[in-house]
């Protein structure tokens, strides 16, 4: 399985956010839009993902205050990216690697969506799901005994 999978599936809506940009704004939209993360864009460009964990760590360091605090000071400058070829297994070892909660999705220098770790979970767990019923299937269609497997085969 691979991240396009993942993608095909979550649909294409991105939020992003300028490094510029006041942090209240973008805390305002992660939480009118129910997200947990805004990739931050300027002049086209990745520059940053901001997570709640570093919004958090930031009201942390102003003592419990945004104030004018731009996005920029509280963004993680160096995301963890992938491409939507990147297989699912090692998407895993990277975000476990890293405690990445969410990951930019890039195809060189474009944006192709973000995934987050329940994203992964969640296609693991479809997939394993998947299986389970298809073995299940053979399982229930597997002959009771040998000779009915011979009685039915054309071969002798």
């Amino acid at each position: 399985m691979k991240v396009s999978d993942i993608l095909r599936v979550k649909g294409n809506t991105l939020y992003t956010v300028h490094p510029d940009e006041p942090l209240v704004n973008a805390v305002r939209v992660m939480a009118e839009k129910d997200i947990g993360s805004l990739v931050v864009m300027e002049h086209g460009d990745l520059v940053g993902m901001l997570t709640f964990r570093e919004v958090i760590q930031m009201v942390v360091s102003n003592a419990g205050q945004l104030g004018t605090t731009l996005v920029r000071k509280a963004m993680d400058d160096h995301p963890l990216t992938c491409t939507s070829e990147t297989d699912m297994d090692e998407v895993r070892r990277m975000m476990l690697d890293r405690h990445a909660r969410y990951m930019p999705v890039m195809d060189r220098r474009m944006l192709m969506g973000v995934i987050s770790f329940y994203d992964v979970a969640k296609a693991v767990v479809d997939s394993q799901n998947f299986e389970n019923q298809m073995l299940k299937a053979y399982i229930r269609d597997w002959p009771a005994d040998e000779s009915e497997a011979k009685a039915g085969s054309p071969l002798p």
